[in-house]
Parts: structure tokens; C-alpha cells; sequence
């Protein structure tokens, strides 16, 4: 019982990981986010530093339709870039990242190799400068198509980020939903007290 508690409280400060059938690990370093800046998952991992590497599963062009349209601020006719793309660290997947970008922001995506620049790099080079981001998060589970991309099971929870990013002028440039792994991942917020 004394084992099985060590174990236990070990796997609960994310030191081992234990494995249904298969045994128990010792949980590799999880990649760190700091929330106050604005930027994707993908670039963040970039300028960490770390070994990464992204799958792209899906760069297509689409209608908006009435949803996307609502976000992006556009009409539901409007094409619009779907982008879905899992990013890796030391070889495991961490985040999957949808990127829904109106065609008129980005026109020369088709030309970009995504797996090598960011999509932040392309809006530098398009002018874009990024103003604000509004983003929430909320614990939800994956369908099974996606569960299977983040080799987790279906019924494992993942935090999902939504964000919507403007840009100087207050234009809509992007909505992104980005699922990711609370085994594999951390998120820094910095605060100040501020007197009334």
C-alpha cells in the first residue's frame, strides 16, 4: 500500500505516468506557454527552443458558412483557410490547432510551406500586425478522429483554447481552436495588483 501511495502521489505532481495494461513512466518535461503574449501554440513551441515538429492533417480552402462567417466577421460566402495541424515535441503529439483564416487576409497561402514558417511569420509578410486576441478556455474531450491524432483515448479530457486575433485596425484576421495535452503541457500567467 506504502508503493502504491508513493506512486500515486508522484503521478499526481506529474513525475510518472501511468499507463493502463502497459505499467507506469516517468513523465517526460511538459511544454510551457506563457498566456500574456499573443501567439499561436505552434509559435510558441518555435521560440522555445524545444524539439518540435508539426503534421499538417488538413490546408484547405472553404466556405465560411453562417458559424465561421459570425466569427471572422465576414459573410457566410466568403472563402475562408482551414488549417488543422498536430504539433510534436520529442516526438509525441501535445496540441492539435485549428486555424480558420478569411482567404482575403492571407491570399498567397497556398505558396507557404506551414510546417516551416508560422502562420505569424505570413502575416508579417502580408503587413498584418496583430493588435489584440480575446481567448477562452474550457476542459472538453475529443471525437475519436481527433483523440486518435493526439494518441489519447476518447474519453481522456484536454484543455481547448478558443481565440479570436485582430489586428491594429480591429479587423478579424483569425479564430483558432487549439486542443492540447494537460500531460504534455503548462500555462504561465503573469499578474500585478493594481491599486484602485
Amino acid at each position: 500500500m506504502s508503493v502504491r501511495s508513493a506512486l500515486a502521489a508522484l503521478e499526481f505532481e506529474g513525475l510518472l505516468k501511468s499507463v493502463q495494461g502497459k505499467g507506469v513512466f516517468v513523465a517526460g518535461p511538459k511544454a510551457k506557454r506563457n498566456m500574456d503574449t499573443l501567439g499561436g501554440f505552434h509559435n510558441t513551441m518555435r521560440q522555445s527552443g524545444g524539439n518540435t515538429a508539426t503534421r499538417i492533417l488538413s490546408k484547405t480552402l472553404r466556405q465560411a458558412g453562417p458559424y465561421y462567417a459570425r466569427l471572422l466577421e465576414i459573410s457566410p460566402e466568403s472563402t475562408i483557410w482551414f488549417i488543422r495541424r498536430v504539433e510534436n515535441t520529442a516526438g509525441e503529439p501535445v496540441a492539435l490547432e485549428e486555424l480558420y483564416i478569411p482567404y482575403s487576409v492571407v491570399p498567397g497561402l497556398e505558396e507557404v510551406d506551414i510546417k516551416l514558417f508560422s502562420i505569424y511569420d505570413i502575416y508579417q509578410w502580408n503587413g498584418i500586425v496583430l493588435g489584440e486576441g480575446h481567448q477562452t478556455l474550457r476542459i472538453t474531450r475529443l471525437p475519436p478522429m481527433l483523440a486518435k491524432h493526439m494518441d489519447v483515448p476518447p474519453e481522456q479530457a484536454v484543455m481547448e483554447f478558443s481565440c479570436t486575433t485582430r489586428d491594429r485596425g480591429g479587423r478579424v484576421v483569425e479564430f483558432s481552436r487549439c486542443y492540447v495535452r494537460n500531460d504534455k503541457a503548462e500555462f504561465v500567467v503573469h499578474f500585478r495588483h493594481t491599486n484602485p
